[in-house]
């Protein structure tokens, strides 16, 4: 049974910094500090974990082993028209390896909006890798975020090994918690139907290119001009709306015109 429900206690905070260097493998600079994670829990964000009540604590440093997932979010203000109002920025969202691809990711976001719908929060917002496939799928196939912003070498220099050693490119996803658009595709109802203007390409090889040098310079390649037809495609008000997987395991962006009222 995996039980996911806010993280309490220094303890399961730790554990959260672990998570991130063993997902990441962050050197000092780039990882966050359970202080930070303390002081956003104290200041309307989230730090959201996924527990596996069958995993024993291990005893001997006495942090609890069972955390095998959480998601992290900073508290954020829009203003529009001289108008307030709060969004949650989700930076992190990390899974154990031997847990992934069962679902707890979405089911950590799904966590997130529900504590922000009941705070009367309808907005989240958070950054990802242009050229990671499966965060692009949960993201807009299955959570039904859109993405309207390009943020080109966003962090700058990173330490994660999944970087690669690329610019670290990311895609702005914008998350409208109670809009139609995300109850439709939540509900499993039919995705809405749009004019889709622009489709881009990230190769399933992608990943393997990034782990090595042979690789690293087709890959690069592939971030750049992709990172063109993003900007162009997003300079003309079109939207990413949709993800695909094709056969061969690449994936699609499918973008067009997006209503705000969506």
């Amino acid at each position: 049974m995996i039980e996911i429900r806010s993280c309490n206690g220094f303890d399961e905070l730790e554990s959260c910094v672990q998570l991130q260097i063993a997902t990441w493998g962050y050197d000092e600079s780039d990882v966050i500090p359970r202080k930070t994670f303390l002081v956003a829990q104290k200041i309307g964000g989230q730090v959201i974990g996924a527990f596996d009540s069958e995993i024993a604590p291990r005893q001997s440093l006495d942090i609890p082993e069972s955390l095998v997932g959480f998601v992290f979010s900073l508290p954020g203000v829009k203003t529009s028209e001289g108008i307030a109002k709060p969004y949650l920025h989700s930076h992190m969202l990390a899974v154990r390896e031997h847990y992934r691809n069962r679902g707890l990711g979405a089911r950590l976001k799904l966590e997130q909006r529900r504590d922000a719908l009941s705070r009367s929060i309808r907005h989240m917002e958070w950054t990802f890798d242009p050229l990671e496939i499966k965060n692009a799928f949960l993201n807009i196939h299955k959570l039904g975020a859109i993405v309207c912003g390009y943020r080109e070498n966003f962090y700058g220099v990173s330490s994660s090994r999944l970087q690669g050693g690329l610019p670290t490119d990311r895609l702005l996803a914008e998350w409208r918690l109670d809009s139609p658009r995300v109850q439709s595709i939540l509900d499993k109802h039919p995705a809405p139907v749009y004019a889709i203007e622009e489709r881009i390409l990230v190769p399933a090889s992608i990943y393997q290119w990034k782990a090595t040098e042979a690789g690293r310079e087709r890959a690069l390649a592939v971030q750049f001009e992709n990172r063109r037809k993003f900007q162009q495609a997003f300079s003309q008000g079109l939207a990413v709306v949709g993800f695909v997987r094709d056969a061969e395991g690449n994936g699609v962006f499918e973008l067009g015109p997006f209503s705000q009222t969506e």
